[in-house]
């Protein structure tokens, strides 16, 4: 692969202008996860030590084998919501996978330090989107169990829906019946419908002044009348000795935590997929990952070749470029990273120049939809993982487009992406809008993961053409009342509207609603990718990709 970025270009004025925005774009994304970090604050902290128990990024850290880093997923979640109730920072439970045992397991602990781990509706939907991780990728999951129970001024979001609290349950028994590892640890409260959650995995340990019942003493003794100590009713001691539903019984959180390093080296290997045997040594690319800061503007104004990207990604910077001079808008390819094969589907942000037109960096045309749909089946063929590379502005419109079939052509890809078997990772660098993020693998396409650079937009159409809709809207509004706004009533109108609408667009507002999985920064990007596949290679099923009725 031929690198697009030279020595000169380095020193270009452009280069250094986004290298100096992405100092503080990353300085302000790092300050928010400083404050997530913080949990429920330090009283809250405190008030978990005095009880004698660690907090939940404590008992992770001490989980995971020593000198191992565990990678946080979903962060953001609950970010800048639930105001009226004092926020859920982290949405109240923290979630990671990590290496225990020498294996990588998923792990979701609750967050006593807010609201006393209660279940907000997102920390249900982080919950189900870590166990539906851990099922896709049969990777094995530990809980930390520390919980009050739902929110209950919040019940009626967290309690009946499909994906909400019972949909915990439900795949706690489908990871089960998969013969995925699951191992809970009670560390302080399980309470009404999240007890059944430690009872549904394979090993239960519970530690001295926890609580399991399905209702507290103060339930109890309203339903029923009887008065009941929170420790004769559904303590430790009691479940260990008296009901069996504890397995081990342990008097700390530490003395947990090594129980449950115990059993979890005593399980059998599992069978990688087979993408994944041959896996070849893994080389570094010849080009610096910090190179990523220059090529890529922070808030999507410049062009770049996505080939520049790709070669700060992959081992040896080596891609193979299928039909490279066809379809240009999308560059689909093969390259090895971590030593295990991938076929990369990305968006090209440079404006391409044919000879009778010039084709707009971004935008999906016919022909690139085209490419990318036989790429895609060509990759299901060889049955090895996909990675998009997400930039994208959306479909061409126009008379031209329409007279080529874009709508046809754009079903196709969105057909083979849909019916891809093989593991999908999505990567969002810049842009995410309209139609292009289905086709494009967005979440509605179930990649395995899918991350945003703190560069994502994430909207159905960008700020300035979503704010002149909006506006248009708005102005057809005020002459129905007979209003005529003055020119800067309306130039403060539009910015107003403007403003609203790009709050959206942060792609941290997109990872509080979990619609992408982690905000990460560029240099780190290769690292995460490389562990994703790792995780991804735990599943070795082999699907057969049907397309039903496929356009032609």
């Amino acid at each position: 692969m031929h690198n697009p970025i030279g020595s000169s270009e380095r020193d270009s004025a452009q280069f250094k202008q986004n290298k100096d925005s992405w100092v503080r774009r990353i300085a302000e994304f790092q300050d928010t996860l400083s404050q997530i970090r913080q949990g429920g604050g330090p009283k809250a902290i405190e008030r978990q030590h005095a009880r004698g128990r660690l907090t939940a990024r404590e008992r992770i850290a001490r989980l995971v084998d020593p000198g191992t880093l565990p990678e946080e997923l979903f962060s953001y979640a609950g970010w800048q919501m639930y105001p009226e109730w004092g926020g859920a920072p982290g949405g109240g439970v923290v979630t990671a996978i990590g290496q225990i045992a020498g294996r990588d397991w998923m792990i979701i602990a609750n967050d006593a330090t807010v609201k006393a781990g209660a279940f907000f509706p997102i920390t249900a939907k982080k919950v189900i989107r870590a166990q539906t991780i851990a099922l896709e990728n049969r990777l094995p999951t530990v809980y930390l169990v520390d919980s009050a129970g739902v929110f209950l001024p919040l019940q009626d979001e967290v309690f009946p829906d499909q994906d909400d609290f019972g949909r915990i349950f439900y795949l706690n028994a489908r990871m089960s019946a998969l013969g995925i590892p699951q191992i809970s640890a009670i560390m302080g409260n399980c309470v009404a419908g999240g007890a059944y959650l430690p009872l549904m995995t394979d090993a239960l340990i519970m530690t001295e002044g926890s609580g399991l019942y399905l209702a507290g003493p103060a339930l109890v003794k309203a339903a029923i009348g009887q008065e009941v100590s929170s420790e004769a009713l559904g303590g430790a001691r009691m479940h260990a000795e008296v009901s069996g539903s504890v397995d081990f019984y342990e008097p700390s959180d530490e003395a947990a935590i090594e129980r449950i390093r115990s059993l979890a080296a005593l399980y059998a290997r599992p069978t990688l997929a087979p993408w994944a045997q041959e896996r070849a040594p893994s080389a570094p690319p010849i080009y610096p990952s910090e190179d990523l800061y220059g090529l890529v503007s922070p808030d999507g104004s410049k062009p770049y070749d996505v080939r520049a990207v790709i070669a700060r990604l992959v081992d040896g910077s080596v891609f193979h470029e299928f039909k490279a001079a066809y379809g240009q808008t999308l560059v689909c390819g093969y390259a090895r990273l971590g030593g295990f094969p991938v076929g990369i589907v990305a968006n090209q942000r440079l404006i391409i120049k044919k000879p009778g037109r010039i084709e707009v960096g971004g935008v999906i045309y016919a022909e690139a939809a085209d490419k990318a749909a036989r790429f895609i089946l060509e990759v299901n063929q060889r049955f090895i993982p996909l990675l998009f590379l997400m930039d994208v502005s959306g479909f061409m419109v126009g008379r031209e487009s329409e007279e080529a079939g874009i709508i046809r052509r754009g079903a196709k890809m969105v057909n083979a992406v849909a019916n891809s078997v093989v593991p999908k990772i999505t990567l969002i660098l810049g842009g995410s809008f309209g139609a292009g993020n289905y086709a494009m693998a967005g979440k509605a396409y179930a990649p395995r993961f899918i991350y945003a650079w703190p560069s994502a937009q994430y909207a159905v159409m960008s700020g300035n053409a979503a704010a002149k809709t909006l506006m248009e809207i708005e102005l057809s509004k005020l002459e129905r009342e007979g209003k005529k706004p003055s020119e800067e009533d309306l130039l403060a109108l539009y910015e107003q509207i403007k403003d609203r609408y790009e709050e959206t667009l942060d792609p941290r507002y997109a990872a509080a609603r979990l619609w992408v999985d982690e905000v990460i920064f560029p240099h780190e990007t290769r690292q995460r990718l490389i562990r994703s596949l790792e995780v991804c290679a735990l599943n070795p099923e082999r699907e057969t990709m049907r397309v039903g009725v496929f356009q032609v």
